[in-house]
């Protein structure tokens, strides 16, 4: 089932989109990501987030993504690899004015490229923004 972004209230999970049960594969793990939005995601899901290693399938991707961290089209493509039908991508990058910090324009430009569309963005966290990507319903 797909739920909306949306910039409410409640925990970090489930503003942005999870929901009880689902596995999140997550790809770029660092010493700079949220561990508080990490952990509130894993307390709403039920399960704790799989590595990059995972080979099932996956009801979500969570995308932890820095200016520096390589080819963004690529890493979208990875993330799809095991996504099942109707899942969602949140990439996550950091706020305006952090280091590392990604474009829109970039995102967009790397959606596209892998066949994604954006389908919003709010604040994750202090330091994070997320950007939910889907797959257009036509290739469904």
């Amino acid at each position: 089932m797909r739920v909306p972004l949306q910039a409410g209230s409640g925990t970090g999970g489930e503003k942005l989109g999870f929901t009880s049960g689902q596995v999140v594969q997550e790809f770029g793990y660092d010493s700079d990501v949220d561990d508080d939005l990490r952990f509130s995601i894993e307390d709403l899901t039920g399960t704790e987030l799989v590595d990059e290693d995972y080979g099932d399938v996956a009801d979500a991707a969570m995308i932890w993504w820095r200016q520096d961290d390589g080819d963004l089209a690529d890493a979208l493509v990875d993330a799809v690899t095991n996504l099942d039908d109707g899942g969602f991508i949140l990439l996550l990058t950091p706020k305006s004015g952090r280091f590392g910090e990604i474009d829109m324009a970039e995102v967009e430009e790397a959606a596209s490229t892998s066949g994604l569309h954006t389908s919003g963005t709010i604040n994750a966290s202090p330091d994070w923004s997320a950007t939910r990507l889907v797959a257009p319903k036509s290739r469904r």
